[in-house]
């Protein structure tokens, strides 16, 4: 029986701190951008940690405009320091955050007001995102100055598709 409420104190011990760790904000300073959507932060905790923007995803590298989400975003976001909330993790284990400037202002959507970024509405239900995506594309800015741009889903689909199985 000792053992049982052992186990369960651990269980429950593990829960709670991973939920509040993944969902807490905390002072980070980007030290890298590693292309429009995902960067390497020094948090306050001395951690260097890769994280991905939650709510948006730009063109990768390899794509049209993915270089100018890079470039944007570095910016935007290089060497300054940012509050970054943890939102959780994707199916791969990326952690997923959003990150907002000593201004107030949102990166996700800084984004996409430029138009270098779509709403991702399978994660965000977000109705400020989906107005400014829809802003964005109406004013034809950046990405949407193309009548239809590859979503980056597609984009990475594709190039797997491409990748020759090896045995």
């Amino acid at each position: 029986m000792k053992k049982c409420l052992t186990i369960a104190f651990m269980i429950i011990y593990t829960i709670s701190y991973s939920f509040n760790s993944v969902n807490k904000d905390t002072i980070a300073k980007v030290i890298r951008v590693i292309d429009g959507n995902t960067i390497e932060i020094f948090t306050e905790d001395g951690e260097v940690l890769q994280v991905l923007f939650k709510d948006v995803d730009s063109p990768e590298l390899g794509q049209e405009f993915g270089n100018k989400a890079k470039e944007f975003t570095e910016n935007l976001l290089l060497n300054k320091k940012v509050i970054v909330e943890m939102k959780g993790k994707d199916m791969w284990g990326n952690r997923l955050v959003g990150v907002t400037l000593k201004n107030g202002k949102s990166a996700e959507v800084e984004l996409l007001a430029a138009g270098l970024a779509w709403h991702n509405k399978i994660k965000s239900e977000s109705i400020e995102f989906s107005e400014i995506e829809i802003k964005s594309k109406k004013n034809k800015l950046g990405l949407w100055v193309n009548d239809n741009p590859v979503e980056p889903w597609v984009f990475r689909r594709q190039q797997t598709m491409t990748v020759a199985k090896s045995r």
